[in-house]
């Protein structure tokens, strides 16, 4: 399993980064390879890649959702594995800094050949610094979701 972290600081206020990451289907506005995201429910998404001529569908579940704070999800299902979080830290009113953790465990020759030339990790950078440049323009903002979801929570495996 590889772990990538990556952070970026964004010239938005800490709830307008927070809000536009929760719009979970505007994910291929900003996100290379991310053919299409649909929100099945509060906790559930269904993802559609396409990286390095490898077409993966799979699913993710939302596994503690702090609003402003922290989103950690993992994929359940499928061949895809991974898990991560992406954690928001308010640094002044107009500035916040948005953190991505994720492991991954790469499945095929491919995609193991990827991940060991660093190809996964540049990936999640660009995508964050994609995701500065959406953000900052205005781009899907549209609101958000502010529920929580904790660990042991009816549905959550934690």
């Amino acid at each position: 399993m590889s772990t990538v972290k990556e952070a970026v600081e964004v010239e938005v206020p800490l709830r307008t980064a927070y809000d536009q990451w929760t719009q979970f289907e505007q994910f291929p506005n900003f996100m290379e390879g991310v053919d299409e995201v649909r929100q099945l429910d509060d906790r559930h998404n269904h993802w559609v890649t396409s990286i390095g001529g490898v077409r993966r569908e799979f699913d993710t579940e939302i596994v503690d959702q702090l609003p402003d704070d922290r989103i950690t999800w993992r994929s359940v299902g499928g061949d895809t594995r991974q898990q991560g979080s992406v954690r928001f830290e308010q640094l002044d009113d107009m500035h916040t800094r948005v953190e991505l953790t994720m492991d991954v465990q790469p499945a095929g020759v491919a995609e193991k050949g990827a991940d060991a030339l660093g190809m996964i990790d540049r990936r999640v950078k660009g995508d964050l610094r994609r995701f500065k440049d959406y953000v900052e323009s205005g781009g899907g903002d549209s609101g958000g979701w502010r529920g929580r979801i904790r660990p042991g929570d009816p549905g959550s495996p934690l």
